[in-house]
């Protein structure tokens, strides 16, 4: 089967050395990643900048800006069986961008920002030959904010995690989350290591879509 994976943060110049980013280190998506190439699936991982190591096996796409990441992601669906949208995409970024560093002055900087596009809402919400799953990183009422995207983006299923937590999430090598399907009732992978969910995570969606594939026949 065809996966794509997206990971990692995307970068949003506010000038040629300073951008706006977050936390994610990249590490869930990769996991997804290895876990796929394991089971014997053709394998695209399209990454924010980050500092782990390729996974072997899987077909790499470097993106910085969720500009960059848009185009790939829709470039990549059209040939893909499963999309896992792991990555942490900026929600806003700089209407203007300075061609120089912008020097400190005194008085404080006030940036103007714009919202960025909305990758997953842009994706065709009819028949789509293509399973899309979607992650949730929310640090309050979590059930409420991944089953509201869940039916907002048009996503198969939700990964949600809780990033508030010091011990699990963004930067750590542990996780816990708990899955939303738009059938089903709410399934939790208790906190243990990444690549321990993301071989759960796979089996889930593989489930998944063949359930899918059933309902189309």
């Amino acid at each position: 089967m065809r996966i794509v994976v997206t990971a990692g943060p995307t970068r949003e110049p506010i000038d040629p050395v300073r951008f706006i980013s977050n936390r994610s280190s990249g590490k869930m998506g990769y996991a997804l990643a290895e876990a796929a190439v394991e089971a014997g699936h053709e394998v695209t991982l399209i990454s924010g900048p980050t500092a782990l190591t390729r996974p072997p096996g899987a077909k790499f796409i470097a993106i910085t800006t969720s500009d960059e990441l848009y185009a790939a992601v829709q470039e990549q669906v059209r040939v893909c069986d499963v999309l896992v949208m792991c990555a942490a995409v900026s929600d806003y970024k700089p209407t203007t961008v300075a061609t120089q560093k912008m020097e400190k002055e005194a008085g404080g900087l006030t940036l103007r920002l714009t919202t960025t596009r909305d990758i997953l809402a842009s994706l065709p919400r009819g028949n789509r030959s293509y399973l899309v799953v979607g992650f949730a990183a929310q640090t309050h009422d979590l059930a409420a904010h991944a089953q509201r995207k869940l039916i907002a983006k048009n996503c198969d299923m939700i990964v949600a995690n809780d990033v508030s937590r010091s011990d699990s999430g963004m930067e750590s090598d542990d996780n816990e989350v708990t899955i939303f399907f738009r059938d089903a009732p709410p399934r939790t992978i208790s906190r243990t290591k990444k690549i321990v969910i993301a071989r759960e995570l796979l089996k889930i969606i593989l489930n998944l879509h063949q359930k899918s594939l059933t309902k189309k026949t």
